[in-house]
């Protein structure tokens, strides 16, 4: 086969890539340690006019996928040096990489070999010998849809970025760290699955979102509120998740930006929820916004200590206002982070 030009780090790894300017339809990365069947995809792909890494195999190539982010990794089964299902499992766990189909090839079709690929998180299975138009149009919709996927991590980005700049002009500045912090460590001591994780982090980020349409002489207000104050400071959570409706592939984040604000007796906000109603995801993030809240300096108090934060907040349950089972697994979680 020929080899034109390097891919970084290729003596170190093992990898090798076409250099024909070209190609611009996509760079895919070939994880295959025998050379015919390298070959094979090699030569269907660049015909197609992709850009073609080859990597025969490495201890280091996740870190090296992560580094150089390919469009499509074509993935064989059957690996010496590596386990090609862990592999594919990292690269899905990995936020940098969970975008990247991954194509495992078999030299069976069988069932038992698609379930497993599938649990592995890949996006299609091939089996050898290679057909070019299965590989054709399996690859060519792949990553079409990784590029419109990849849109839409923009979008997140530039959520993100109007976060960030109503986290800066709220009183406690980087509140929402400390929350995505805390309300991850919570999930987990919960047994919460990685999805309801990610939303919950990505909820840290986003839920106070809807403020940016609030004025500042109402957010930074100091003194009490009216009650046309207060009506609209209760708005946000609808402009915010108005603003998050792009976010197509986080569904899961909506119900917390909108619900974190109800209350166990549905004397809460915007919908008067109650009990069981209420998102369990939204329940669990509101303990730890009021639990930040209550701990953080503001304009009107001191900062609490974790102590008076629960105590305040066992009362508040006493009131009907928590989930008094979450309350309880939350003290208990707390308390374990002090010992």
């Amino acid at each position: 086969m020929k080899k034109v030009g390097e891919f970084p780090l290729a003596t170190k790894i093992g990898f090798s890539v076409s250099n024909d300017s070209n190609l611009t339809t996509g760079r895919i990365l070939i994880v295959d340690e025998n050379p015919l069947s390298r070959m094979t995809a090699f030569d269907l792909l660049t015909l197609d006019g992709y850009e073609v890494i080859e990597a025969e195999e490495s201890a280091a190539i996740f870190d090296n996928i992560t580094e150089q982010q390919p469009d499509l990794i074509l993935l064989d089964a059957m690996m010496r040096q590596i386990d090609s299902y862990t592999l594919c499992r990292q690269l899905k766990e990995n936020y940098r990489t969970a975008s990247i189909p991954v194509v495992i090839t078999t030299l069976t079709d069988s069932r038992e070999a698609r379930i497993k690929a599938m649990e592995a998180g890949g996006s299609d299975v091939l089996v050898k010998p290679l057909n070019r138009i299965e590989l054709s149009t399996r690859v060519k919709s792949l990553i079409s849809q990784k590029r419109i996927n990849d849109g839409l991590n923009q979008t997140e980005q530039v959520l993100f970025t109007i976060a960030k700049a109503v986290d800066n002009r709220s009183a406690t500045k980087g509140g929402s760290v400390r929350v995505a912090s805390l309300v991850k460590s919570f999930g987990k001591y919960l047994g919460l699955s990685a999805k309801e994780l990610d939303d919950l982090a990505f909820a840290a980020h986003l839920h106070d979102i809807g403020t940016i349409a609030i004025p500042d002489a109402v957010m930074l207000k100091t003194e009490a509120l009216t009650v046309a104050e207060k009506e609209l400071i209760r708005q946000h959570v609808l402009f915010g998740e108005e603003i998050c409706q792009p976010l197509r592939n986080r569904s899961g984040v909506l119900p917390i930006v909108r619900h974190h604000h109800e209350r166990w007796d549905g004397t809460g906000y915007p919908d008067g929820l109650s009990g069981t109603e209420i998102p369990y995801l939204a329940q669990i993030f509101q303990v730890i916004d009021i639990y930040d809240a209550l701990t953080s300096d503001r304009p009107h108090k001191k900062a609490y200590s974790p102590t008076e934060a629960l105590q305040i907040m066992i009362e508040e349950t006493q009131k009907g206002w928590r989930n008094p089972g979450l309350i309880e697994q939350f003290t208990i979680f707390i308390r374990s982070q002090e010992q």
